[in-house]
């Protein structure tokens, strides 16, 4: 009995000790968070995206604060909350939000079924990473999409799927929240965040092959071929010839649609117009044609008028 009376003892006296001594090292060596982040922390979506940049919305909270103490948030930004949640973030430091145009996804790519024909058959597993890792994949385009879906399985917000027709992902824009992991999904590099625009409204080249003119050709119906038309016409300096591909800066663009006309291969597209550039040019075709044949009417009525007064000079002579 007095064993075992001494061994709790000396347990609980052990015990204490290490209370102790934890209890004063933690107080010791205490990391001290600054109450900001869990306020800013709060205020922001919870989805640990990464499309700001840092680890989570935890490590976007962290930076912020520090940004804060440095003086500015810029070059910060929730692309999930956008402006709304960066103004109550703003608010909480006491500081003024950065403003920052939307961005949405944007797939360069039209390499449909119908415009890329398939030379070969792939056998493994499907995954876009994999894929590339073989080769060119099953099409002649070793830069095209792959359509195996990893930008689909990267996205959280269900904003990104597979059209079964083309083979080819289409972005959702409403659910799209910008955050950059189908971006980062993309072996190929394909996918892009571009400005929105001005009333939604935007243009790009939806081609990434840097073949040289035959090669794309072969590979592709609607391949950018860096004949340069586009760079010509455009009239803000916002179109270039990068790596054997037009590309166009969506900073630059004002979406006057200009290039979309003088395109050889149709390889630029646009979004939300009102009107399609094949209606646009349609359009302006036919006003063209009427005013040719009023002009042309208004020509010869000009002419008979000129035969008639001639014709009673002739009589009086």
């Amino acid at each position: 009995m007095n064993v075992i009376l001494t061994a709790v003892i000396v347990l609980g006296a052990v015990g204490l000790i290490a209370a102790v001594v934890l209890f004063f090292v933690s107080k010791k060596f205490a990391v001290k968070e600054d109450p900001r982040i869990a306020l800013v922390n709060e205020v922001l979506p919870g989805a640990n995206c990464g499309g700001c940049g840092f680890p989570g919305c935890g490590g976007m909270a962290s930076a912020c604060v520090k940004a804060a103490d440095s003086g500015s948030l810029e070059g910060l930004n929730c692309p999930v909350g956008g402006s709304a949640v960066m103004s109550q973030v703003a608010s909480i430091l006491g500081m003024e939000a950065a403003v920052s145009d939307p961005k949405v996804a944007v797939v360069r790519c039209n390499g449909s079924c119908e415009n890329r024909p398939r030379i070969a058959e792939y056998d493994g597993l499907k995954t876009c990473r994999v894929v590339h890792s073989c080769g060119a994949g099953e099409t002649g385009c070793g830069n095209g999409c792959l359509g195996c879906g990893d930008c689909v399985a990267a996205c959280k917000f269900d904003a990104i799927h597979i059209n079964p027709s083309t083979g080819i992902p289409e972005v959702d824009e409403e659910k799209c929240v910008a955050c950059g992991a189908c971006v980062k999904a993309c072996p190929r590099n394909i996918i892009e965040l571009r400005l929105k625009g001005k009333n939604n409204r935007r243009v790009w080249v939806g081609c990434v092959n840097q073949d040289k003119g035959p090669a794309a050709m072969k590979a592709c119906k609607v391949s950018c071929i860096a004949c340069g038309k586009c760079v010509k016409e455009c009239k803000f300096d916002a179109i270039a010839i990068q790596g054997n591909v037009s590309y166009i800066d969506d900073e630059k663009c004002k979406a006057c649609r200009a290039c979309m006309k003088v395109c050889p291969r149709e390889c630029i597209y646009d979004a939300n117009f009102p009107k399609s550039i094949k209606e646009v040019m349609k359009a302006e075709a036919e006003r063209k044609a009427a005013a040719e044949a009023k002009a042309k009417a208004e020509a010869e009525k000009s002419a008979a008028q000129n035969v008639t007064e001639t014709k009673p000079k002739e009589k009086e002579e």
